[in-house]
Protein backbone atom coordinates (compact mmCIF):
# COMPACT_ATOMS: atom_id res chain seq x y z
CA UNK A 1 0.00 0.00 0.00
CA UNK A 2 1.34 3.46 -0.90
CA UNK A 3 1.49 5.58 2.26
CA UNK A 4 0.85 9.31 2.46
CA UNK A 5 4.56 9.82 3.18
CA UNK A 6 5.41 8.09 -0.12
CA UNK A 7 2.83 10.19 -1.93
CA UNK A 8 4.18 13.43 -0.46
CA UNK A 9 7.73 12.43 -1.40
CA UNK A 10 6.60 11.91 -4.98
CA UNK A 11 4.83 15.27 -4.93
CA UNK A 12 7.89 17.02 -3.51
CA UNK A 13 10.09 15.46 -6.19
CA UNK A 14 7.71 16.63 -8.92
CA UNK A 15 7.70 20.11 -7.42
CA UNK A 16 11.51 20.16 -7.33
CA UNK A 17 11.69 19.17 -10.99
CA UNK A 18 9.21 21.90 -11.90
CA UNK A 19 11.13 24.36 -9.78
CA UNK A 20 14.21 23.96 -11.94
CA UNK A 21 12.16 25.46 -14.76
CA UNK A 22 10.63 28.42 -12.92
CA UNK A 23 8.54 27.10 -10.02
CA UNK A 24 9.88 29.74 -7.65
CA UNK A 25 9.36 32.60 -10.09
CA UNK A 26 7.23 35.52 -8.95
CA UNK A 27 3.57 34.63 -9.56
CA UNK A 28 1.38 37.07 -11.44
CA UNK A 29 -1.03 39.10 -9.34
CA UNK A 30 -4.08 37.73 -11.14
CA UNK A 31 -5.42 34.34 -10.05
CA UNK A 32 -5.24 31.26 -12.20
CA UNK A 33 -8.52 31.30 -14.10
CA UNK A 34 -10.44 28.09 -14.84
CA UNK A 35 -13.59 28.16 -16.92
CA UNK A 36 -15.90 25.20 -17.40
CA UNK A 37 -19.55 24.35 -18.02
CA UNK A 38 -20.30 22.94 -14.56
CA UNK A 39 -22.44 25.14 -12.34
CA UNK A 40 -22.41 25.09 -8.55
CA UNK A 41 -25.83 23.61 -7.95
CA UNK A 42 -25.97 24.24 -4.20
CA UNK A 43 -23.57 23.41 -1.39
CA UNK A 44 -24.69 19.88 -0.56
CA UNK A 45 -21.83 17.45 -1.37
CA UNK A 46 -24.14 15.24 -3.42
CA UNK A 47 -24.97 18.21 -5.66
CA UNK A 48 -21.69 20.05 -6.14
CA UNK A 49 -19.05 18.24 -4.14
CA UNK A 50 -17.13 17.64 -7.36
CA UNK A 51 -16.54 21.41 -7.74
CA UNK A 52 -14.79 21.61 -4.39
CA UNK A 53 -12.78 18.40 -4.65
CA UNK A 54 -11.57 19.34 -8.12
CA UNK A 55 -10.39 22.70 -6.75
CA UNK A 56 -8.67 20.85 -3.87
CA UNK A 57 -10.69 22.79 -1.31
CA UNK A 58 -12.11 19.64 0.24
CA UNK A 59 -10.69 16.16 0.72
CA UNK A 60 -12.09 12.66 0.87
CA UNK A 61 -10.84 9.85 3.09
CA UNK A 62 -9.11 8.23 0.13
CA UNK A 63 -7.71 9.35 -3.19
CA UNK A 64 -7.03 7.27 -6.29
CA UNK A 65 -4.36 6.69 -8.88
CA UNK A 66 -5.27 7.09 -12.55
CA UNK A 67 -6.14 3.39 -12.72
CA UNK A 68 -8.39 3.59 -9.65
CA UNK A 69 -5.93 2.08 -7.15
CA UNK A 70 -6.70 3.59 -3.70
CA UNK A 71 -4.30 6.19 -2.32
CA UNK A 72 -4.16 7.96 1.04
CA UNK A 73 -6.30 11.06 1.40
CA UNK A 74 -7.48 12.38 4.76
CA UNK A 75 -6.90 8.83 5.92
CA UNK A 76 -3.17 8.17 6.01
CA UNK A 77 -3.71 4.41 6.42
CA UNK A 78 -6.52 1.88 6.53
CA UNK A 79 -7.13 -1.81 6.94
CA UNK A 80 -9.91 -4.37 6.58
CA UNK A 81 -10.79 -7.18 8.97
CA UNK A 82 -10.28 -10.79 7.89
CA UNK A 83 -14.03 -11.30 7.39
CA UNK A 84 -14.32 -8.10 5.32
CA UNK A 85 -16.99 -6.65 7.60
CA UNK A 86 -14.98 -3.95 9.38
CA UNK A 87 -12.81 -1.22 7.89
CA UNK A 88 -10.63 1.14 9.95
CA UNK A 89 -9.38 4.48 8.62
CA UNK A 90 -6.81 6.50 10.56
CA UNK A 91 -6.76 10.23 9.83
CA UNK A 92 -3.66 12.36 9.32
CA UNK A 93 -2.93 13.74 12.79
CA UNK A 94 -1.89 17.16 11.49
CA UNK A 95 -4.86 17.75 9.17
CA UNK A 96 -6.72 21.00 9.89
CA UNK A 97 -9.88 22.55 8.57
CA UNK A 98 -9.70 26.03 7.09
CA UNK A 99 -11.18 27.51 10.26
CA UNK A 100 -8.20 26.14 12.19
CA UNK A 101 -10.06 23.30 13.90
CA UNK A 102 -8.61 19.79 13.75
CA UNK A 103 -10.00 17.19 11.38
CA UNK A 104 -11.48 14.64 13.75
CA UNK A 105 -13.07 11.26 13.32
CA UNK A 106 -16.33 12.69 14.66
CA UNK A 107 -16.36 15.41 11.97
CA UNK A 108 -15.69 12.84 9.25
CA UNK A 109 -18.41 10.48 10.53
CA UNK A 110 -20.97 13.29 10.39
CA UNK A 111 -20.16 13.84 6.69
CA UNK A 112 -20.19 10.13 5.90
CA UNK A 113 -23.56 9.70 7.56
CA UNK A 114 -24.96 12.50 5.38
CA UNK A 115 -23.47 10.76 2.33
CA UNK A 116 -25.48 7.61 3.13
CA UNK A 117 -28.78 9.28 2.27
CA UNK A 118 -30.11 8.26 -1.17
CA UNK A 119 -29.46 9.11 -3.93
CA UNK A 120 -25.91 9.67 -2.68
CA UNK A 121 -23.50 6.94 -3.74
CA UNK A 122 -22.67 5.69 -0.25
CA UNK A 123 -26.33 4.76 0.22
CA UNK A 124 -25.54 1.73 -1.98
CA UNK A 125 -22.93 0.38 0.42
CA UNK A 126 -24.15 -2.28 2.90
CA UNK A 127 -23.15 -0.16 5.90
CA UNK A 128 -24.44 -1.26 9.28
CA UNK A 129 -22.70 1.34 11.41
CA UNK A 130 -20.13 4.15 11.18
CA UNK A 131 -18.45 5.02 14.45
CA UNK A 132 -15.37 6.64 15.90
CA UNK A 133 -12.57 4.86 17.69
CA UNK A 134 -10.75 7.58 19.53
CA UNK A 135 -10.24 11.03 18.04
CA UNK A 136 -8.61 9.97 14.79
CA UNK A 137 -9.98 6.56 13.74
CA UNK A 138 -13.18 5.86 11.82
CA UNK A 139 -14.67 2.37 11.83
CA UNK A 140 -17.15 1.34 9.15
CA UNK A 141 -19.01 -1.88 9.90
CA UNK A 142 -20.77 -3.67 7.05
CA UNK A 143 -23.59 -6.17 6.81
CA UNK A 144 -21.67 -8.01 4.10
CA UNK A 145 -18.24 -7.61 2.48
CA UNK A 146 -17.92 -4.73 0.01
CA UNK A 147 -14.72 -4.53 -2.02
CA UNK A 148 -15.89 -1.24 -3.59
CA UNK A 149 -15.92 0.68 -0.31
CA UNK A 150 -12.47 2.35 -0.78
CA UNK A 151 -13.54 3.59 -4.22
CA UNK A 152 -16.79 4.98 -2.82
CA UNK A 153 -14.82 6.85 -0.15
CA UNK A 154 -12.88 8.59 -2.91
CA UNK A 155 -16.08 9.98 -4.45
CA UNK A 156 -16.74 13.71 -4.07
CA UNK A 157 -20.08 13.14 -2.32
CA UNK A 158 -18.13 11.78 0.68
CA UNK A 159 -15.97 14.90 1.07
CA UNK A 160 -15.27 15.92 4.65
CA UNK A 161 -16.10 19.44 5.81
CA UNK A 162 -15.82 21.14 9.19
CA UNK A 163 -18.67 21.10 11.72
CA UNK A 164 -18.90 24.88 11.28
CA UNK A 165 -19.99 24.29 7.68
CA UNK A 166 -23.44 23.22 8.88
CA UNK A 167 -26.34 25.43 9.92
CA UNK A 168 -28.57 24.77 12.92
CA UNK A 169 -30.98 22.89 10.66
CA UNK A 170 -28.21 20.51 9.56
CA UNK A 171 -27.92 21.86 6.01
CA UNK A 172 -24.56 22.88 4.53
CA UNK A 173 -24.21 26.67 4.75
CA UNK A 174 -20.53 27.06 3.81
CA UNK A 175 -17.67 24.94 2.54
CA UNK A 176 -14.89 24.72 5.13
CA UNK A 177 -12.57 22.01 3.87
CA UNK A 178 -9.09 20.80 4.71
CA UNK A 179 -7.36 20.91 1.33
CA UNK A 180 -4.47 23.07 0.16
CA UNK A 181 -6.90 25.78 -1.01
CA UNK A 182 -9.57 27.63 0.96
CA UNK A 183 -12.57 29.50 -0.41
CA UNK A 184 -12.38 33.28 -0.38
CA UNK A 185 -15.51 33.97 -2.44
CA UNK A 186 -18.40 31.73 -3.36
CA UNK A 187 -21.25 32.97 -5.56
CA UNK A 188 -23.39 30.06 -6.76
CA UNK A 189 -24.11 29.00 -9.39
CA UNK A 190 -21.17 30.50 -11.26
CA UNK A 191 -18.18 31.63 -9.24
CA UNK A 192 -15.76 30.35 -6.63
CA UNK A 193 -12.42 31.92 -5.73
CA UNK A 194 -9.75 30.22 -3.64
CA UNK A 195 -6.44 31.04 -2.00
CA UNK A 196 -3.70 28.88 -0.55
CA UNK A 197 -4.48 27.59 2.94
CA UNK A 198 -1.37 28.26 5.03
CA UNK A 199 -2.39 25.64 7.59
CA UNK A 200 -2.34 22.76 5.11
CA UNK A 201 -0.16 19.88 6.29
CA UNK A 202 1.36 19.15 2.88
CA UNK A 203 3.58 20.98 0.38
CA UNK A 204 2.54 24.57 -0.31
CA UNK A 205 1.20 25.09 -3.85
CA UNK A 206 3.13 27.35 -6.21
CA UNK A 207 -0.04 29.04 -7.45
CA UNK A 208 -1.51 31.03 -4.61
CA UNK A 209 -4.95 32.01 -6.00
CA UNK A 210 -7.45 30.23 -8.23
CA UNK A 211 -10.75 31.36 -9.72
CA UNK A 212 -13.38 29.05 -11.23
CA UNK A 213 -16.14 30.42 -13.44
CA UNK A 214 -19.05 28.39 -14.83
CA UNK A 215 -19.89 29.62 -18.33
CA UNK A 216 -22.78 27.90 -20.06
CA UNK A 217 -21.82 28.45 -23.70
CA UNK A 218 -18.91 26.60 -25.27
CA UNK A 219 -18.24 29.58 -27.54
CA UNK A 220 -17.83 31.80 -24.48
CA UNK A 221 -15.32 29.43 -22.93
CA UNK A 222 -13.34 29.27 -26.17
CA UNK A 223 -13.28 33.06 -26.50
CA UNK A 224 -12.07 33.40 -22.91
CA UNK A 225 -9.18 31.04 -23.67
CA UNK A 226 -8.38 32.83 -26.92
CA UNK A 227 -8.37 36.29 -25.31
CA UNK A 228 -6.26 35.23 -22.32
CA UNK A 229 -9.12 35.50 -19.83
CA UNK A 230 -8.90 31.77 -19.02
CA UNK A 231 -5.79 29.75 -18.22
CA UNK A 232 -7.67 26.45 -18.39
CA UNK A 233 -10.81 26.14 -20.50
CA UNK A 234 -12.82 22.90 -20.26
CA UNK A 235 -15.80 21.71 -22.29
CA UNK A 236 -14.86 23.04 -25.71
CA UNK A 237 -16.87 22.29 -28.82
CA UNK A 238 -15.16 20.62 -31.81
CA UNK A 239 -15.38 23.70 -34.07
CA UNK A 240 -13.72 25.94 -31.46
CA UNK A 241 -10.98 23.38 -30.89
CA UNK A 242 -10.02 23.54 -34.58
CA UNK A 243 -9.67 27.32 -34.31
CA UNK A 244 -7.83 27.30 -30.98
CA UNK A 245 -5.21 24.82 -32.17
CA UNK A 246 -3.84 27.55 -34.42
CA UNK A 247 -3.26 30.06 -31.59
CA UNK A 248 0.34 30.58 -30.51
CA UNK A 249 -0.56 31.47 -26.91
CA UNK A 250 -2.51 28.26 -26.36
CA UNK A 251 -1.88 24.55 -26.14
CA UNK A 252 -4.60 21.93 -26.43
CA UNK A 253 -4.07 19.03 -24.05
CA UNK A 254 -6.26 15.96 -24.10
CA UNK A 255 -6.90 12.67 -22.38
CA UNK A 256 -9.28 9.82 -23.10
CA UNK A 257 -11.76 9.48 -20.26
CA UNK A 258 -13.73 6.43 -19.11
CA UNK A 259 -16.78 8.44 -20.17
CA UNK A 260 -19.33 7.52 -22.84
CA UNK A 261 -22.03 9.53 -24.56
CA UNK A 262 -25.14 7.42 -23.98
CA UNK A 263 -28.79 7.39 -24.86
CA UNK A 264 -30.85 6.59 -21.78
CA UNK A 265 -33.96 4.69 -22.84
CA UNK A 266 -37.19 4.38 -20.88
CA UNK A 267 -37.67 0.68 -21.51
CA UNK A 268 -40.90 0.84 -19.51
CA UNK A 269 -42.67 2.66 -22.34
CA UNK A 270 -44.80 0.33 -24.49
CA UNK A 271 -42.94 1.48 -27.61
CA UNK A 272 -39.52 0.73 -26.08
CA UNK A 273 -40.15 -2.40 -24.00
CA UNK A 274 -39.37 -4.69 -26.95
CA UNK A 275 -35.59 -5.14 -27.16
CA UNK A 276 -35.91 -5.27 -30.96
CA UNK A 277 -37.01 -1.64 -30.95
CA UNK A 278 -34.03 -0.60 -28.82
CA UNK A 279 -31.77 -2.55 -31.17
CA UNK A 280 -33.39 -0.79 -34.12
CA UNK A 281 -32.68 2.60 -32.54
CA UNK A 282 -29.06 1.53 -32.15
CA UNK A 283 -28.67 0.17 -35.69
CA UNK A 284 -30.01 3.45 -37.10
CA UNK A 285 -27.16 5.42 -35.50
CA UNK A 286 -24.19 6.25 -37.74
CA UNK A 287 -21.62 6.44 -34.96
CA UNK A 288 -18.71 6.67 -37.36
CA UNK A 289 -20.28 9.63 -39.13
CA UNK A 290 -21.04 11.38 -35.83
CA UNK A 291 -17.50 10.84 -34.55
CA UNK A 292 -15.88 12.03 -37.78
CA UNK A 293 -18.13 14.92 -38.78
CA UNK A 294 -19.30 16.25 -35.42
CA UNK A 295 -16.63 15.25 -32.91
CA UNK A 296 -13.77 15.54 -35.43
CA UNK A 297 -12.28 12.34 -34.01
CA UNK A 298 -13.17 9.06 -35.79
CA UNK A 299 -11.67 6.96 -32.98
CA UNK A 300 -14.45 8.03 -30.63
CA UNK A 301 -17.20 6.02 -32.37
CA UNK A 302 -18.42 3.65 -29.63
CA UNK A 303 -18.43 -0.04 -30.46
CA UNK A 304 -19.69 -0.86 -26.95
CA UNK A 305 -20.49 0.94 -23.71
CA UNK A 306 -17.08 0.75 -22.03
CA UNK A 307 -14.21 2.48 -23.80
CA UNK A 308 -10.83 0.75 -24.25
CA UNK A 309 -9.47 2.99 -21.47
CA UNK A 310 -11.51 0.84 -19.06
CA UNK A 311 -9.38 -2.20 -19.85
CA UNK A 312 -10.95 -4.53 -17.29
CA UNK A 313 -14.46 -3.77 -18.58
CA UNK A 314 -13.94 -3.42 -22.33
CA UNK A 315 -15.04 -6.75 -23.80
CA UNK A 316 -13.01 -7.33 -26.97
CA UNK A 317 -15.10 -10.44 -27.77
CA UNK A 318 -18.29 -8.42 -28.31
CA UNK A 319 -19.51 -7.82 -31.88
CA UNK A 320 -19.22 -4.09 -32.48
CA UNK A 321 -22.33 -1.95 -32.51
CA UNK A 322 -23.05 -1.34 -36.18
CA UNK A 323 -24.83 1.14 -38.44
CA UNK A 324 -27.36 -0.82 -40.48
CA UNK A 325 -30.52 1.04 -41.44
CA UNK A 326 -31.89 -1.95 -43.34
CA UNK A 327 -31.59 -4.13 -40.25
CA UNK A 328 -33.16 -1.38 -38.14
CA UNK A 329 -36.23 -1.26 -40.38
CA UNK A 330 -36.54 -5.05 -40.34
CA UNK A 331 -36.42 -5.15 -36.54
CA UNK A 332 -39.14 -2.50 -36.31
CA UNK A 333 -41.32 -4.47 -38.70
CA UNK A 334 -40.79 -7.63 -36.62
CA UNK A 335 -41.88 -5.66 -33.54
CA UNK A 336 -45.17 -4.72 -35.26
CA UNK A 337 -44.44 -1.22 -36.51
CA UNK A 338 -45.64 -0.35 -40.01
CA UNK A 339 -44.60 2.55 -42.18
CA UNK A 340 -47.22 5.24 -42.83
CA UNK A 341 -47.01 8.55 -44.64
CA UNK A 342 -46.20 10.37 -41.40
CA UNK A 343 -43.84 7.76 -39.96
CA UNK A 344 -44.27 4.52 -38.07
CA UNK A 345 -47.53 3.36 -36.53
CA UNK A 346 -48.46 0.30 -34.50
CA UNK A 347 -51.35 -2.10 -35.06
CA UNK A 348 -53.72 0.28 -33.26
CA UNK A 349 -52.66 3.26 -35.34
CA UNK A 350 -50.54 4.88 -32.61
CA UNK A 351 -47.61 6.81 -34.06
CA UNK A 352 -44.03 6.14 -32.99
CA UNK A 353 -43.13 9.58 -31.60
CA UNK A 354 -40.63 10.22 -28.82
CA UNK A 355 -39.09 13.15 -26.97
CA UNK A 356 -35.35 13.30 -26.33
CA UNK A 357 -33.97 15.47 -23.54
CA UNK A 358 -30.39 16.67 -23.41
CA UNK A 359 -28.38 19.64 -22.15
CA UNK A 360 -25.57 21.96 -23.33
CA UNK A 361 -23.11 21.48 -20.43
CA UNK A 362 -21.30 19.09 -22.76
CA UNK A 363 -21.34 21.16 -25.99
CA UNK A 364 -21.37 18.14 -28.29
CA UNK A 365 -24.63 16.77 -26.87
CA UNK A 366 -27.12 19.10 -28.63
CA UNK A 367 -25.47 18.61 -32.02
CA UNK A 368 -25.38 14.83 -31.53
CA UNK A 369 -29.07 14.98 -30.59
CA UNK A 370 -29.86 16.75 -33.85
CA UNK A 371 -27.95 14.10 -35.80
CA UNK A 372 -29.81 11.30 -34.01
CA UNK A 373 -33.12 12.98 -34.77
CA UNK A 374 -32.30 13.00 -38.49
CA UNK A 375 -31.01 9.41 -38.53
CA UNK A 376 -34.08 8.05 -36.75
CA UNK A 377 -36.34 9.98 -39.11
CA UNK A 378 -34.82 7.91 -41.93
CA UNK A 379 -36.31 4.74 -40.40
CA UNK A 380 -39.66 6.37 -39.64
CA UNK A 381 -39.27 7.37 -35.99
CA UNK A 382 -40.23 10.95 -35.15
CA UNK A 383 -38.19 12.39 -32.29
CA UNK A 384 -38.54 15.84 -30.75
CA UNK A 385 -35.36 17.22 -29.19
CA UNK A 386 -35.54 19.32 -26.04
CA UNK A 387 -32.34 21.07 -24.83
CA UNK A 388 -32.71 22.00 -21.18
CA UNK A 389 -30.37 21.51 -18.24
CA UNK A 390 -28.58 18.46 -16.87
CA UNK A 391 -31.11 18.08 -14.06
CA UNK A 392 -33.94 17.38 -16.50
CA UNK A 393 -32.84 13.79 -17.10
CA UNK A 394 -32.69 12.74 -13.42
CA UNK A 395 -35.97 14.57 -12.82
CA UNK A 396 -37.58 12.73 -15.72
CA UNK A 397 -36.30 9.43 -14.37
CA UNK A 398 -37.79 10.06 -10.95
CA UNK A 399 -41.20 11.29 -12.10
CA UNK A 400 -41.42 8.75 -14.94
CA UNK A 401 -41.76 11.35 -17.71
CA UNK A 402 -38.45 10.73 -19.47
CA UNK A 403 -38.60 8.90 -22.80
CA UNK A 404 -35.06 9.34 -24.15
CA UNK A 405 -32.14 11.17 -22.54
CA UNK A 406 -28.77 11.98 -24.13
CA UNK A 407 -25.96 12.42 -21.64
CA UNK A 408 -22.25 11.79 -21.05
CA UNK A 409 -21.61 9.29 -18.25
CA UNK A 410 -18.21 8.79 -16.62
CA UNK A 411 -17.95 5.16 -15.56
CA UNK A 412 -14.74 5.99 -13.69
CA UNK A 413 -16.39 8.74 -11.65
CA UNK A 414 -16.07 6.29 -8.78
CA UNK A 415 -12.53 4.89 -9.20
CA UNK A 416 -13.99 1.36 -9.30
CA UNK A 417 -16.76 1.45 -11.96
CA UNK A 418 -18.74 -1.07 -9.90
CA UNK A 419 -20.01 1.78 -7.73
CA UNK A 420 -21.32 3.76 -10.70
CA UNK A 421 -22.85 0.66 -12.27
CA UNK A 422 -24.63 -0.17 -9.03
CA UNK A 423 -26.13 3.32 -9.20
CA UNK A 424 -27.13 2.92 -12.83
CA UNK A 425 -28.23 -0.70 -13.13
CA UNK A 426 -29.14 -1.78 -9.63
CA UNK A 427 -32.74 -2.30 -8.49
CA UNK A 428 -34.85 0.58 -9.78
CA UNK A 429 -32.19 1.74 -12.22
CA UNK A 430 -30.55 5.14 -11.88
CA UNK A 431 -30.70 8.75 -12.99
CA UNK A 432 -28.30 8.14 -15.88
CA UNK A 433 -28.81 4.39 -16.16
CA UNK A 434 -31.61 1.89 -16.63
CA UNK A 435 -35.25 2.96 -16.61
CA UNK A 436 -38.00 0.38 -16.73
CA UNK A 437 -35.43 -2.38 -17.21
CA UNK A 438 -33.62 -4.83 -14.95
CA UNK A 439 -31.60 -8.03 -15.30
CA UNK A 440 -31.15 -10.70 -12.64
CA UNK A 441 -27.90 -12.04 -14.16
CA UNK A 442 -26.45 -8.55 -14.28
CA UNK A 443 -27.57 -7.96 -10.70
CA UNK A 444 -25.84 -11.14 -9.55
CA UNK A 445 -22.63 -10.19 -11.34
CA UNK A 446 -22.67 -6.71 -9.77
CA UNK A 447 -23.32 -8.19 -6.32
CA UNK A 448 -20.29 -10.47 -6.60
CA UNK A 449 -18.15 -7.56 -7.77
CA UNK A 450 -19.37 -5.46 -4.86
CA UNK A 451 -18.59 -8.15 -2.30
CA UNK A 452 -15.30 -9.12 -3.89
CA UNK A 453 -15.43 -12.54 -2.19
CA UNK A 454 -14.87 -14.68 -5.29
CA UNK A 455 -11.73 -15.45 -7.29
CA UNK A 456 -10.02 -12.84 -9.44
CA UNK A 457 -10.92 -14.93 -12.49
CA UNK A 458 -14.60 -14.85 -11.55
CA UNK A 459 -14.48 -11.08 -10.96
CA UNK A 460 -12.93 -10.58 -14.41
CA UNK A 461 -15.57 -12.82 -15.99
CA UNK A 462 -18.33 -10.84 -14.25
CA UNK A 463 -17.09 -7.57 -15.74
CA UNK A 464 -17.15 -8.98 -19.24
CA UNK A 465 -20.57 -10.56 -18.66
CA UNK A 466 -21.98 -7.19 -17.56
CA UNK A 467 -20.66 -5.63 -20.77
CA UNK A 468 -22.25 -8.46 -22.78
CA UNK A 469 -25.68 -8.12 -21.15
CA UNK A 470 -25.74 -4.35 -21.61
CA UNK A 471 -24.78 -4.77 -25.27
CA UNK A 472 -27.53 -7.33 -25.86
CA UNK A 473 -30.33 -5.54 -23.98
CA UNK A 474 -29.41 -1.88 -24.55
CA UNK A 475 -31.07 -0.25 -21.53
CA UNK A 476 -28.69 2.55 -22.47
CA UNK A 477 -27.40 2.87 -26.03
CA UNK A 478 -23.74 3.90 -26.47
CA UNK A 479 -23.09 6.64 -29.04
CA UNK A 480 -19.46 7.69 -28.62
CA UNK A 481 -16.53 7.56 -26.28
CA UNK A 482 -15.07 10.72 -24.82
CA UNK A 483 -11.88 12.71 -25.00
CA UNK A 484 -11.37 15.57 -22.58
CA UNK A 485 -9.71 18.46 -24.42
CA UNK A 486 -8.59 21.55 -22.56
CA UNK A 487 -7.20 24.83 -23.83
CA UNK A 488 -4.13 25.69 -21.80
CA UNK A 489 -2.61 29.16 -21.43
CA UNK A 490 1.10 29.66 -21.98
CA UNK A 491 1.25 31.28 -18.51
CA UNK A 492 1.23 27.97 -16.66
CA UNK A 493 3.14 24.72 -16.60
CA UNK A 494 2.86 21.35 -14.90
CA UNK A 495 -0.70 20.67 -16.10
CA UNK A 496 -1.88 17.07 -16.18
CA UNK A 497 -5.44 15.88 -16.68
CA UNK A 498 -7.11 13.49 -14.29
CA UNK A 499 -8.84 10.65 -16.19
CA UNK A 500 -11.15 10.14 -13.20
CA UNK A 501 -12.06 13.86 -13.16
CA UNK A 502 -11.56 14.04 -9.41
CA UNK A 503 -9.08 16.92 -9.36
CA UNK A 504 -7.68 19.76 -11.45
CA UNK A 505 -4.30 18.90 -9.87
CA UNK A 506 -3.64 22.54 -9.07
CA UNK A 507 -0.85 21.71 -6.65
CA UNK A 508 1.22 20.32 -9.54
CA UNK A 509 0.99 23.58 -11.51
CA UNK A 510 3.24 26.62 -11.48
CA UNK A 511 3.60 29.90 -13.33
CA UNK A 512 6.04 30.16 -16.20
CA UNK A 513 8.91 32.58 -16.06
Amino acid sequence: MLTRRDALKKGALAAALLGSGGLMAQAPRTPLQIVGPWEIGGLAPTNSGFVFTRLQVTETLLNAQDDGTPLPGLAERWNRSADGLSWRFTLRPSARFHDGSPVTAAAAVRCLEAARVAPALLSLAPIRLIETEGASTIVIRLREPNASLPAMLAHSSTMVIAPASYGVDGSVRSIIGSGPYRITQLTPPQLVECAVFDGYDGPKPAIDRVRYLAAGRAETRALMAESGQADLAFGLDPASLVRLRGKRNLTIVSITLPRSVILKVNAGLPALTDVRVRQALSHAIDRGGIAKALLRDPELAATQLFAPSLKAWHNTALPALSFDAVRAKALLAEAGWKRAADGLRDAKGQSFALKLRTFPDRPELPIIATALQAQWREIGINVQVSVGNSGDIPLGHRDGSLQLGLAARNYGNVPDPTGTLLQDFGPGGGDFGAMGWSSEPLGRALSELKRGDVSAEKLAANRLEIARILQAELPVIPISWYRQQVALSSRIRGVSLDPLERSYRLTQMSWRG
